[in-house]
C-alpha cells in the first residue's frame, strides 16, 4: 500500500526549468525502483526517467541531456529536474514506483506539466 504525492508541475515558456517532486510513504526499499513517466493525449505513456538504488539513471532519448532525475532514500523522494523545457514536453507527470525500472506497480496521480511557445 504505497502513497505517491506528485508536485511542482505547472506552466512555463520554453527554455525554463521546473523540478518535479514525489513523495512515497508506505512500504517501499530503498532498492525499489522509481522513475517518471507521461502521457499525452492520444499516445501512449511513456517513461521519461528512472533509477533503482540511487544510481545507474535511465531516460528517454528525447529527455538526455535536460531532465535529471534524483532520489532521496531517507525521505523515500524522487525528483525529477528539467530544463530547457520544450513545448512537446507538455503532459501529465506520473511517479511510479516497483521492484525494477521494467515492472511499476504504484503509481501516483499525475501533475501537469505544460510548456507554452
Amino acid at each position: 500500500q504505497v502513497q505517491l504525492i506528485e508536485s511542482g508541475g505547472g506552466l512555463v515558456q520554453a527554455g525554463g526549468s521546473l523540478r518535479l517532486s514525489c513523495v512515497a510513504s508506505g512500504p517501499i526499499f530503498v532498492t525499489d525502483a522509481m522513475g517518471w513517466f507521461r502521457q499525452i493525449p492520444g499516445k501512449e505513456r511513456e517513461r521519461v526517467a528512472a533509477i533503482r538504488g540511487g544510481a545507474n539513471p535511465i531516460y528517454a532519448d528525447s529527455v538526455k541531456g535536460r531532465f535529471t532525475i534524483s532520489r532521496d532514500s531517507a525521505k523515500n523522494t524522487v525528483y525529477l529536474q528539467m530544463n530547457s523545457l520544450k513545448p512537446e514536453d507538455t503532459a501529465v507527470y506520473y511517479c511510479a514506483t516497483g521492484s525494477s525500472v521494467y515492472n511499476f506497480g504504484s503509481w501516483g496521480h499525475g501533475t501537469q506539466v505544460t510548456v507554452s511557445s
